[in-house]
């Protein structure tokens, strides 16, 4: 399973447009790719990760060249960078998933 983590900081009254944004997007990239979202926020600041799950890399490679092609997916990120604390970036990273131990019965 190829996963997707980003690392950012939301201002803390926009998170409730965040979602929305997160939505919208949301929806155009279920067009093209399965996947699996994550969000964790840290208990006392602004501090997010996001963590998206895919099949593959080549899937997720080859379906966001066309998500991107989309005109409305580069306003939701124009948006999504407003949301953020001024002066604070988006950290990308790439990881593969080996294995998943599931303990707590979920």
């Amino acid at each position: 399973m190829f996963v997707k983590v980003y690392e950012y900081h939301i201002q803390p009254e926009k998170i409730e447009e965040f979602f929305k944004v997160q939505e919208k997007a949301g929806e155009i990239y279920r067009k093209y790719l399965e996947s699996h979202t994550l969000y964790l926020k840290k208990q006392d600041g602004t501090k997010w990760m996001e963590i998206n799950r895919y099949k593959d890399e080549s899937e997720y490679k080859k379906s966001i060249e066309l998500i991107n092609e989309h005109e409305e997916i580069q306003h939701l990120f124009t948006d999504f960078q407003s949301l953020l604390v001024p002066g604070s970036e988006i950290v990308e990273e790439d990881f593969l998933q080996i294995e998943e131990k599931n303990s707590l019965g979920m």
